[in-house]
């Protein structure tokens, strides 16, 4: 969605897209709004909890059915698994989408985790072709005036052009580029604390490769999974950052991550966006 700084000032229903790398301020930038006036959309969530719900609880029943005395009680419906994913916890996605390697240290197989990677794909697809009808649903049902869609990290590697049309129909998209400091930090906190994430299969087949090789390993069952994550997320931020910068350049705009911090409320982020969307007419 294309427009001028007073174009969006005096729209009634605004509605922005904030897209980046995960980890340089999109959520913390999306919960300084109103919770009153805008509707917070956590795609994450929604993956979790609309499109990932069934495979992920399926999982955890696979694994309660290898417990003897949970299995009895899991097939006399004595007992039943539900989820508990909140915006604030994703443990389970987190969990079912795994990390790659050695299954004696957590990691899942070869084929398993790629079949994981595209059931979250399509998951995150289908999320992103829903913005449309929740940027209705935020103001016919529930009554809010604006609408912001928090993007998962990888929606730039989702090969989708529907997905990025659908969401520059249907608001503006503000890319949060994070400049060397932000991105060391960003890769610190993944080196320190390596979390499972969604890689573009061609992009995962070389580093896959690559990793094995240099380890000397003879297939990914031999991969340790943390070590695999800390060493490809550094590859990974470059492959992305590319990606999101010509997402940007022909279907949205780009503040930088630095100039979010500054942001204190509403006012402040809605001046932002209409300064860089001037900013933009004018180059």
């Amino acid at each position: 969605m294309k427009m001028s700084g007073k174009e969006f000032r005096q729209l009634e229903h605004k509605a922005v897209t904030l897209i980046g790398m995960s980890g340089v301020g999109k959520t913390m930038l999306a919960r300084k709004l109103p919770k009153t006036s805008w509707f917070h959309f956590s795609a994450d969530y929604r993956i979790g909890t609309r499109y990932l719900s069934e495979p992920i609880l399926d999982n955890i029943k696979e694994q309660a059915m290898n417990v003897a005395f949970l299995r009895d009680l899991l097939r006399s419906d004595s007992i039943y698994i539900g989820s508990a994913m909140t915006f604030d916890n994703l443990e389970l996605m987190s969990k079912f989408v795994g990390k790659i390697g050695n299954r004696e240290l957590g990691g899942l197989d070869e084929a398993e985790f790629y079949k994981r990677q595209e059931l979250h794909r399509q998951a995150e697809i289908s999320t992103m072709l829903d913005v449309g009808e929740f940027v209705k649903k935020a103001q016919s049902i529930y009554g809010y005036s604006h609408f912001v869609n928090d993007a998962s990290g990888s929606v730039c590697e989702l090969n989708d052009l529907n997905v990025i049309y659908h969401l520059a129909e249907h608001s503006v998209i503000i890319y949060i580029a994070a400049d060397e400091s932000i991105e060391k930090a960003v890769i610190q906190r993944q080196i320190e604390y390596p979390k499972p994430l969604y890689y573009e299969p061609d992009f995962l087949d070389s580093r896959l490769t690559q990793f094995i090789v240099d380890k000397n390993l003879n297939s990914a069952d031999e991969v340790h999974p943390d070590e695999f994550v800390r060493w490809v997320f550094p590859q990974l931020v470059q492959h992305r950052r590319p990606k999101y910068e010509a997402l940007a350049q022909s279907h949205g705009y780009t503040v930088a991550a630095k100039d979010i911090e500054k942001i204190k409320n509403e006012q402040d982020f809605i001046n932002m966006i209409c300064q860089v969307l001037d900013n933009s007419d004018q180059e």
